[in-house]
């Protein structure tokens, strides 16, 4: 064994509590080194009448290890442990103090998990487990309202640009709710509906009004109250990070300079505000000058905002936040934003923009979810061609579950694409089968999915702000066909407590092979989806124990020979399989 590549920490994603009983702990071995571990445990105070041994499986692998997880439920709430480690006929122990040929005696040197404090324990809102998001751009989902069109609206579905405007607003997105219950989605996420000079929206001018070309106040209450009686939440955006440079207590600074009673709410660096070779004399978004940095260190600015996140919640009733740029703002500002919205609606989703690892956010003290933008990467890297194998997919794939806690996996915001990515379908080459595997996928995999609107009716699009595109609401010029599908995922995916809850696993991922068999499963059901991402037909194999398996689609019967589920599949194609246990 390679005692190099052993891991493990008692805290953080390697050893957490998962629920107000049950502790989670993981370990790492290098892969294909270890043929099995058990974590031995018992009660620091009480170890003998106490100990326990939990047989550890392998839940996930990347290229160079294995990654291995058990879930313990501690006596008193109190947990010492340490590993045992086999690997053919050798066995060794690691412990907190180090790893040995002969088990230490206990509990000395072992790790440590004090005690489950339930007031500690990281627990994201249940209903964004079974939500299915579905992303709006308001400027062009739907017009509803031709009076608060802003002056120079351009014809529905002209080419966008980065500053033009279409007229729509939040009358047109309640005028086709039935359009999104029929669809299935339950949750909404609209990008920044608050009053700004620019078509997107994320230059704040006044984060209390919404925007006059999308409707006032009381229309927003009216469609998050029409949502609410369809059974469908709604997530805001917010900007925190940065405003509009017209938002008026910069502008305050930019005239008064130094001596202006704001100049200590935004990062100068030097006065006169000014821009200097292209670079602003003051902190922004990027390098953008209409974009200047809050300082949310400053106690009147964090006062200041967590109003406004505090208002929308009691005033509107909103589900929850999506923030933007939200790796850049300071960790104490976070936290005290999740007390602040969690006293207003211990229920409110928390969803942070951060496209790196960001497990730093999500240890239950600041956001309960992410948007998983490196999920969407590895599966249009995948799906979008044959040429990764399985075998680096699912290592990718492994690599990313074991960043975060089960409870962050299970909520997590996966997403094909977005406002800020080229479409989907446009990813995919514009194949329409590889767009239907990757959508396969996300609805089948562990997380919270969300759609960028239009996804569902065949829209294309490249980088921003070509992915931007008007929603074409005329019958003729839908993909129908691709609809009934999403649909018919969607309805899958709600119909199944395993596919939002059960647990997540590859079967056959190989090296060479683009071939893919992966599993959902909990205590009541067992599902197994099958996928050909290769141009040829193809017949894939994998042993099953037992004849009951049914299609989930068609509600077929699905008979193994001889012990061997032998799945004929299309080019491209895809078949989900499931049986109750």
């Amino acid at each position: 064994m390679l005692r190099e590549c052993f891991y493990h920490v008692s805290n953080s994603n390697w050893a957490y509590a998962y629920t107000k009983e049950k502790i989670h702990l993981r370990f790492r071995t290098k892969r294909d080194d270890v043929t099995e571990i058990a974590a031995v445990t018992g009660d620091k105070y009480d170890w003998d009448r106490t100990y326990k041994e939990y047989p550890m499986l392998r839940i996930a692998s990347d290229a160079y290890f294995d990654y291995w997880e058990a879930t313990v439920k501690p006596k008193y709430k109190r947990l010492t442990y340490g590993f045992r480690i086999t690997a053919g006929t050798e066995t060794v122990w690691m412990v907190e103090t180090g790893v040995y040929n002969e088990q230490p005696y206990p509990p000395g040197g072992y790790y440590d998990f004090p005690y489950i404090h339930e007031i500690d324990l990281f627990t994201a809102p249940e209903w964004a487990k079974s939500a299915i998001f579905y992303q709006i751009f308001p400027d062009r989902f739907a017009n509803g309202d031709l009076e608060n069109d802003p002056e120079g609206t351009e014809q529905w579905g002209d080419t966008p640009t980065t500053d033009n405007s279409f007229g729509g607003d939040l009358q047109g997105i309640i005028d086709k709710l039935d359009y999104i219950v029929n669809l299935g989605v339950n949750a909404i996420y609209l990008t920044p509906v608050f009053e700004s000079p620019s078509n997107h929206k994320y230059d704040t001018l006044d984060y209390k009004k919404v925007d006059p070309q999308f409707g006032d106040n009381a229309k927003l209450k009216e469609l998050v109250e029409a949502c609410h009686d369809r059974g469908i939440r709604v997530m805001l955006d917010a900007v925190f990070n940065h405003c509009s440079e017209h938002f008026a207590l910069f502008q305050d600074v930019v005239k008064k300079g130094e001596k202006s009673k704001y100049a200590d709410w935004f990062h100068v660096r030097e006065f006169p505000i000014e821009v200097k070779d292209g670079i602003p004399t003051y902190d922004t978004f990027g390098f953008f000058q209409h974009m200047p940095k809050f300082n949310t260190a400053n106690p009147e600015v964090k006062e200041y905002l967590l109003d406004v996140a505090e208002y929308w919640i009691k005033e509107i009733k909103i589900d929850g936040w999506r923030l933007d740029v939200a790796n850049e703002i300071d960790h104490h500002f976070w936290r005290d934003f999740r007390k602040i919205v969690k006293a207003a609606n211990p229920e409110a989703y928390i969803v942070g923009e951060v496209w790196n690892d960001s497990l730093k956010w999500l240890l239950g003290d600041q956001f309960d979810s992410v948007m998983n933008y490196p999920f969407s990467n590895k599966v249009l890297e995948f799906f979008s061609s044959s040429y990764m194998d399985g075998y680096t997919f699912a290592n990718s794939m492994g690599f990313l579950l074991m960043r975060y806690p089960q409870q962050t996996n299970e909520v997590v915001f996966n997403l094909l694409c977005s406002h800020d990515t080229p479409r989907v379908l446009t990813c995919v080459g514009e194949d329409k089968r590889r767009l239907k595997l990757c959508v396969v996928f996300l609805l089948t995999y562990i997380g919270t999915p969300c759609i960028f609107y239009g996804d569902e009716i065949g829209l294309t699009g490249g980088g921003d702000p070509d992915c931007r595109k008007c929603m074409v609401w005329e019958p003729e010029h839908q993909d129908n066909e691709l609809y009934d599908f999403y649909k018919l995922l969607i309805a899958l995916r709600k119909d199944y407590d395993v596919l939002r809850q059960g647990g997540f696993r590859f079967l056959k991922a190989d090296s060479g092979d683009s071939r893919i068999i992966y599993e959902r499963i909990d205590d009541k059901m067992h599902f197994t989806v099958w996928m050909n991402n290769t141009e040829e037909e193809t017949v894939l194999s994998h042993p099953m124990e037992t004849d009951d398996w049914k299609d989930a689609l068609s509600q077929e019967d699905v008979v193994p020979e001889n012990g061997m589920m032998n799945i004929k599949l299309d080019p491209l194609g895809y078949r989900i399989l499931y049986r109750w246990l």
